[in-house]
């Protein structure tokens, strides 16, 4: 049951991508972030008061790090979504195992100090290979399939997997501490609509489109509802080898974000694109098993 709770995970993340295409047509990031905030407010209120999870921490400080981090993701992923075809940002997002991986390795590296008496690190030569594979995925996946006009939303898809392992970094510090996933998302959800509205009175606000807006439900809600069948399915996974079974079908949801690239809006990558893309998926299941060994009780990842 763990593997289908993951995959109907990466099913509604993908979902969520597909409102998110159709919604930047009539509002902006900054608009999308607060609304998703705020909705997504609302479902873990209720969650965390029939889990009787209290909202009240003692850990305010890291909460709105990782808020901040987190909402500069989204608001970078969601961007790359309005200007990139689907599967192309899903994947981009997907690269934070790599960038975790790649934090791993130089993180070993920078805090060796050579006049020390303790060796130095071991190079963690499966980890770099990791690393080097997953960026090798990623030019060969936007050069052949981006236009000019692209490249800057395709740096800043890129940044959005970079936040999002940075957040997720905070969310194993979190972890550790004994703070409650729900709790944890609840003040995501709280700092995405503060965040959103903040940058809405510099963005300004887009005229209210009418009946296009019911979009912006549905991307709340699956975003809300995508966490908790990602939390869920870890919940279940009792064992270490059930623990990587999940964690790796989070993948599944590029698969579904490139069927609706293709079916919903006619999205044509070339065969490089797609073997870029499968690199990529390849390279971010190598680096969750091998973060998975080094760290196996880190919580789920956020999307």
């Amino acid at each position: 049951m763990q593997a289908l709770w993951m995959v109907l995970a990466a099913f509604l993340f993908a979902s969520m991508g597909v409102c998110v295409k159709f919604a930047s047509a009539y509002f902006n990031s900054a608009e999308m972030v607060f609304y998703r905030g705020v909705i997504g407010m609302a479902v873990l209120w209720w969650l965390a008061r029939s889990q009787q999870v209290a909202l009240a921490t003692r850990y305010p400080g890291m909460h709105a790090w990782r808020s901040l981090i987190g909402v500069l993701s989204i608001g970078a992923w969601f961007y790359a979504i309005a200007h990139l075809p689907l599967g192309t940002s899903m994947t981009l997002n997907y690269m934070s195992s790599v960038w975790v991986a790649a934090f791993i390795v130089g993180g070993a590296l920078f805090a060796w100090r050579p006049s020390s008496r303790q060796p130095r690190p071991p190079l963690q030569v499966p980890l770099l290979l990791t690393v080097l594979t997953g960026f090798a995925g990623v030019v060969l996946m936007l050069r052949p399939s981006l236009g000019d006009s692209q490249g800057f939303a395709a740096l800043i898809g890129l940044g959005s997997g970079l936040g999002a392992a940075l957040a997720y970094m905070q969310v194993v510090a979190l972890s550790r501490l004994g703070e409650p996933e729900t709790r944890t998302v609840f003040y995501f959800a709280a700092g995405s609509a503060v965040a959103g509205a903040a940058a809405m009175a510099v963005t300004g606000m887009s005229s209210w489109p009418g009946w296009p807006a019911l979009w912006l439900l549905p991307l709340g809600m699956l975003a809300a509802l995508g966490q908790l069948c990602m939390t869920r399915a870890y919940s279940r996974a009792l064992t270490p080898r059930g623990t990587l079974v999940v964690a790796n079908l989070q993948y599944s949801g590029i698969v579904f974000a490139g069927i609706y690239g293709v079916l919903l809006f006619g999205d044509q990558l070339p065969l490089a694109a797609w073997a870029g893309m499968a690199i990529i998926v390849a390279s971010g299941i190598a680096a969750t098993v091998l973060r998975t060994r080094a760290a196996p009780d880190t919580p789920a990842e956020e999307h």
